[in-house]
C-alpha cells in the first residue's frame, strides 16, 4: 500500500471525529470524571486509546490474513478486484453516514452486536478506573465496539492481503482517531458539540465519500495493476 494510501486512513479516522466522539463519549466522560484517582484524567485516557488501538490492530491483522488466505484460493487479481470495490463501496457508505444521509451503516453496526454482547459485561471489571492498566484493559475491550467507520476501514485491512499490512492498516486508523478522543477527553462536553457540528459532519462525510469515489473510479482502470490497498491508487 502506498504512503498515501496509509494517509487516506489516517484522515479517515481524523475525520471521523462526530462519530468517534459519539460512540465513545460515554466511556471517555466517565475516564475524566475519575481522573482523582492514583493517575491524572490524561493518563488513563492515554491507557484507553492505547488498549483501543491495539485492539483494531489485531483486528486488522485477523481481516488481513483472512483477505490473503481468499486469494490463495482463486484468481488473485479476479478477487483483488472484488475486495478492493467492497473496500471502496463501505467508504462511500460511510461518507454518506457520517454526513446523516443514510443509516446503512447501522446494519452492520447491528450484527456487530453479537459479539460486543458478549465482550461488554467484561468490561464492568476494570470499572472504576483507577490505574493505567485498568485503563489499558477497558480499552482493549471497547476497541471492540460495533462501529461502522470502524468496519470500512476493517474491509481496507481485508484487500490488503496480508495479516501484516492489515494490521498496519488499522493502526495508522487508530492513531488519526487518537488526537480526537484525546481532545475530547480532556475537553469533553466543548469537543463534543464541534465534532457533532452539522459543519464537520458535512466536510468529513464529503472527504471520506470522496476517497471511495475515487478508489471506485480507479477500479476500473487497475487490471493486471492492482494495488494492493483500497486506497493505494491515491498514490499513482
Amino acid at each position: 500500500m502506498a504512503g498515501t494510501g496509509f494517509l487516506a486512513i489516517f484522515l479517515v479516522g481524523l475525520l471521523g471525529a462526530g462519530h468517534c466522539a459519539g460512540m465513545c463519549g460515554g466511556i471517555v466522560g466517565a475516564l475524566s470524571a475519575q481522573g482523582a484517582g492514583d493517575r491524572p484524567a490524561w493518563s488513563l485516557h492515554l491507557g484507553y486509546n492505547l488498549g483501543r488501538i491495539l485492539s483494531y490492530t489485531l483486528a486488522g491483522a485477523l481481516v488481513g490474513a483472512l483477505g490473503g488466505l481468499g486469494m490463495a484460493f482463486g484468481p488473485v487479481a479476479s478477487i483483488q478486484l472484488v475486495f478492493y470495490v467492497l473496500a471502496n463501496v463501505m467508504l462511500v457508505a460511510l461518507g454518506f453516514y457520517l454526513m446523516g444521509l443514510t443509516r446503512s451503516l447501522a446494519v452492520v453496526e447491528r450484527i456487530g452486536h453479537l459479539l460486543w454482547a458478549r465482550i461488554r459485561p467484561l468490561t464492568t471489571r476494570f470499572l472504576p478506573v483507577r490505574r493505567f492498566g485498568q485503563a489499558w484493559a477497558l480499552g482493549m475491550l471497547w476497541g471492540w465496539l460495533p462501529c461502522g467507520l470502524v468496519y470500512s476501514v476493517l474491509a481496507t485491512a481485508l484487500v490488503s492481503g496480508s495479516a501484516e499490512r492489515g494490521a498496519l492498516a488499522m493502526l495508522v486508523f487508530g492513531l488519526g482517531t487518537l488526537p480526537n478522543l484525546l481532545l475530547a477527553g480532556i475537553l469533553f462536553t466543548r469537543f463534543r458539540r464541534f465534532a457533532q457540528a452539522s459543519g464537520v459532519r458535512l466536510a468529513s462525510g464529503l472527504l471520506v465519500l470522496g476517497f471511495g469515489l475515487y478508489g471506485l473510479f480507479n477500479a476500473t482502470n487497475l487490471g493486471g495493476l492492482l494495488w494492493r490497498g483500497v486506497v493505494a491508487a491515491l498514490g499513482a
